[in-house]
């Protein structure tokens, strides 16, 4: 396994969610869809440990897919566990919790999307 491509791959999810949940994208709608209640938690405690689970999750994946996965085989991977898995595990989830399905849309759409760029970073760098 190619540490310095997981290292790259945690700090792209970091960087996407740091995107995908601002005001530029989705953060005004995720945050209303969430009841417009913003949390308490210090902020580098948040980032911190968001960023520790980033980690975790690209090492997992890494470490799923092998240390010389082609592109396609990453993609596709990517692919069944951002969507087929993490995205499905949410609808249910959020289905029991009574979230919005535009809630399950931002959320299952940003951990689709970070695995795709995991899949992209460790086929290419491998």
């Amino acid at each position: 396994m190619n540490i310095f491509a997981v290292l790259l791959a945690a700090v792209s999810s970091f960087m996407l969610g740091g995107l995908w949940y601002s005001p530029a994208l989705f953060g005004k709608m995720w945050n209303d869809e969430n009841g417009g209640v913003k949390p308490d938690s210090h902020p580098a405690r948040v980032f911190g440990v968001a960023f520790i689970f980033s980690l975790l999750a690209a090492f997992a994946f890494a470490r799923w897919i092998g240390p010389a996965p082609t592109m396609d085989y990453a993609i596709k991977h990517a692919l069944l566990a951002g969507f087929g898995m993490v995205a499905a595990c949410f609808g249910i989830n959020y289905q029991f919790a009574n979230r919005s399905f535009k809630l399950w849309l931002i959320d299952g759409g940003y951990h689709t999307a970070q695995f795709l760029v995991f899949g992209l970073i460790l086929g290419l760098w491998h």
